[in-house]
């Protein structure tokens, strides 16, 4: 047994707030949402959840099967760009999932455990609002951030004219507010538009959303172990996806924030807010922006306590009130969110929308009009 081997094994056995807006009384402080960690604070992500008591869904649900159009040579093309919804293969196997070195332990970080899965396929790219829209389109879905009316936006992104509208917040993360109008098609409120951002990725996408879109592509969400498993690209034990180092190199590998959060993001690895989701070398395993960017929704229901022995494909429990999210965003810093760790994880309930939260699909066997 190599070195490595025998210190992982050594390793193993020694081993956000009140919402003002309806009736929520989930406060930021709460062990179970991780939002806190000792006297730090965070980006308040998991505690920008929908009210319990605006949960109502529209039974109306996208038709499974898969219009002519998403083949044809219109769709290959949209606004001249290149469809980006090809995937690459993930290996199987054994790897150490979680780690003993939890920075956030509320958040279920540990322990270091080993698991196995079974090989799958995972997009290269987080998907784009160009993908987003193909979908929307073709199914006639509306999303639930439309349904609902209103998503929430990180403040200092709003106009001075919608910011004047603005009468809550999240009572913790006072940054976060629900904004009438914001939805996909317009991150910001009624004033914006994504026609200049159809190469970055969706957001104000629920979980249900994501699911949506996954079924209508003969895909589905990835497991928080595959996730891992894919953001790891076969590297144990080490913070980000290319190594230990924020930046190896002196090169940014990943679109976090600089600057003084939530005031001014600086833009020093290159964009100040999203960024396109082909920016940024990509794994081992060929995936952009794994960590950064967006949040990324899982198929997982939440759960903070975790068996240190090896688990065979795991799928999380059977049920809950929030789904696992992965990969932290563009608004992470070391400081208030260090998130954007291959272990890190988080939280919302499935009809949760926000600026920061998208999704990529992952699929057991590569799609029939994928192949060549």
């Amino acid at each position: 047994m190599s070195p490595i081997k025998i210190y992982l094994l050594t390793a193993l056995i020694l081993g956000m707030s009140t919402v003002s807006q309806g009736d929520s009384n989930e406060q930021c402080s709460n062990q179970e949402n991780g939002e806190t960690t000792g006297d730090k604070s965070t980006c308040g992500c998991a505690g920008a959840n929908r009210p319990k008591s605006d949960n109502a869904r529209s039974e109306e649900e996208p038709t499974n099967e898969h219009p002519t159009f998403k083949y044809s040579s219109d769709a290959n093309v949209l606004k001249n760009l290149v469809r980006t919804h090809r995937m690459v293969p993930i290996p199987g196997g054994r790897f150490i999932m979680g780690t003993n070195e939890p920075r956030f332990e509320a958040d279920g970080e540990m322990p270091a455990r080993w698991v196995e899965i079974d090989p799958f396929y995972m997009d290269v790219y987080e998907v784009s609002n160009a993908e987003f829209q193909i979908f929307i389109e073709a199914a006639k879905y509306v999303t639930e951030a439309e349904k609902f009316g209103d998503s929430f936006v990180l403040e200092g992104e709003l106009s001075s004219e919608t910011s004047a509208t603005v009468k809550q917040a999240v009572a913790a993360s006072p940054w976060w507010v629900p904004v009438k109008g914001a939805d996909w098609r317009h991150p910001e409120g009624v004033d914006s538009d994504i026609s200049d951002r159809m190469d970055h990725p969706v957001v104000h996408v629920s979980w249900n959303d994501a699911v949506a879109y996954c079924t209508w592509m003969g895909k589905r969400l990835p497991t928080e172990a595959e996730w891992e498993r894919a953001c790891r690209a076969g590297k144990e034990e080490r913070l980000f996806p290319w190594g230990n180092k924020l930046k190896p190199n002196n090169q940014f590998r990943a679109n976090i924030w600089q600057g003084e959060f939530p005031y001014d993001d600086t833009g020093e690895d290159g964009w100040a807010g999203r960024c396109p989701i082909t920016e940024f070398p990509p794994n081992d395993y060929g995936l952009h922006n794994i960590v950064g960017n967006v949040w990324e929704w899982t198929a997982d229901w939440w759960k903070v306590s975790h068996s240190s022995t090896l688990q065979v494909n795991p799928t999380g429990p059977p049920s809950g009130n929030d789904k696992v999210k992965k990969g932290g965003s563009y608004m992470c810093t070391k400081e208030y969110c260090y998130r954007y760790r291959c272990v890190a994880r988080s939280q919302n309930s499935p009809d949760t929308t926000a600026g920061n939260l998208g999704f990529r699909c992952a699929s057991s066997s590569l799609p029939e009009y994928l192949k060549e």
